[in-house]
């Protein structure tokens, strides 16, 4: 071959090569098997939730619809039931001590209950939109729908801190749902089917878990039937995800991707 079509041969390896790289995921996302599947109630427009004392608590959304919830795991079933003002549209929830906290998406306020009796204790206000909120032990993390998180103090509301969440440069906007799990924030990206490992500290994306497949099709009863919710029982290590208007509620096991099994099985 002569040099000159060597060289212009190389130099198209080179950049199919680079072309190659840049277009490869920053990330090869875990995958899950299921390991259980519950009752979901099909009208829950799910906003927050949250795995506490045996029980599922569930925060859902829609102006005049939204709602407070205590619910039975194995069944489903509706334990305790608080209607939020219908001029609030619900958002996140997480606990605090004796409390939950419960955001509004454009109201600037978050909704404080008694986490026994769901007696409304007070408001505590924030600037911008209110979409996921967790904790970490010391602070309230909230997500407001851009790349941003922020950590709030659980008394006053007031930010201490904000990290950009990021995927080797790239900012990662839509954070919805949140959890706080092995020291990790874990984020439902909202419009997707991936949850994304975010680490608190720098808000470098550690990973995504990528739950492709999880609810049917046929299962979706509405185009904003999406996955959101997550939450995590510490003292049996299980991880639980559903979406809103979801029939179902699943456990799961996350695979990491360099040992994902060639089939992922259910089991009911």
């Amino acid at each position: 071959m002569p040099l000159f079509a060597r060289c212009v041969g190389l130099r198209w390896a080179v950049l199919g090569l680079s072309l190659l790289v840049l277009a490869a995921p920053a990330h090869a996302a875990d995958t899950y098997q299921v390991i259980h599947t519950y009752p979901h109630d099909q009208q829950a427009y799910t906003q927050g939730l949250l795995y506490l004392d045996g029980h599922l608590y569930e925060s859902t959304g829609l102006k005049g619809h939204s709602s407070l919830r205590k619910e039975d795991l194995e069944t489903g079933r509706i334990l305790q039931f608080q209607d939020v003002p219908s001029q609030y549209f619900a958002e996140g929830l997480s606990s605090w001590g004796a409390t939950l906290v419960q955001l509004t998406w454009q109201n600037h306020l978050a909704l404080v209950y008694d986490r026994a009796t769901f007696r409304f204790l007070r408001t505590l206000p924030y600037s911008g939109e209110g979409w996921g909120l967790t904790e970490d032990g010391k602070s309230l993390i909230l997500s407001d729908g851009t790349a941003t998180l922020r950590f709030l103090d659980p008394a006053t509301f007031h930010e201490v801190r904000r990290v950009v969440v990021k995927d080797h440069g790239k900012p990662i906007d839509q954070l919805n749902e949140l959890e706080y799990i092995h020291g990790q924030v874990y984020a439902n990206i909202w419009h997707s089917d991936r949850i994304a490992r975010i680490a608190p500290a720098t808000g470098k994306v550690l990973g995504f878990i990528d739950l492709t497949g999880l609810l049917l099709d046929s299962q979706r009863t509405d185009p904003e039937a999406v996955l959101n919710g997550i939450a995590y029982d510490p003292d049996h290590d299980r991880l639980f995800v559903t979406g809103k208007l979801w029939p179902s509620l699943f456990e799961i096991k996350v695979i990491p991707e360099k040992i994902k099994p060639a089939s992922v099985a259910r089991k009911k």
